[in-house]
């Protein structure tokens, strides 16, 4: 009976609940499918992987992700932070390595919000001297 560690991870509006389970086979599950057949693009599937490949755990430990939110990008790095934090949570040891490789920072950037008086966060509407 494999270990179950879970954990959450949050980028932009993305909200990713994370399980991994140890031992296990190196399958990768996201919202029930694979994770490149989820994340199609080959830079967001590196981003998820890299705390497993930093670990060096790829084959020995089964991911299973389910996210919602966002866009694709925001899930991604939601994934990846669920995933240090489980990572984590199954050896407290390994709490340096993933600090130092950026890991465990939860990325705090977010949309800016629109204000009054024009059309969006930061444009204005066209200014006309005459």
């Amino acid at each position: 009976m494999p270990d179950v560690y879970t954990a959450t991870g949050r980028r932009k509006e993305s909200v990713a609940r994370v399980r991994i389970m140890a031992p296990g086979t190196g399958k990768q599950l996201v919202n029930g499918r694979p994770l490149d057949a989820y994340f199609g693009r080959r830079n967001l599937v590196i981003q998820v992987r890299q705390p497993l490949e930093y670990v060096d755990v790829m084959d020995s430990i089964d991911v299973e992700a389910t996210v919602e939110g966002g866009g694709i990008a925001g899930q991604a790095g939601a994934v990846r932070l669920g995933i240090a934090r489980a990572l984590l949570h199954k050896d407290e040891e390994l709490k340096k390595l993933l600090r130092s490789t950026g890991c465990l920072t939860r990325d705090p950037r977010m949309k800016e919000r629109k204000k009054y008086g024009q059309p969006g966060a930061r444009k204005r509407f066209q200014f006309s001297k005459r």
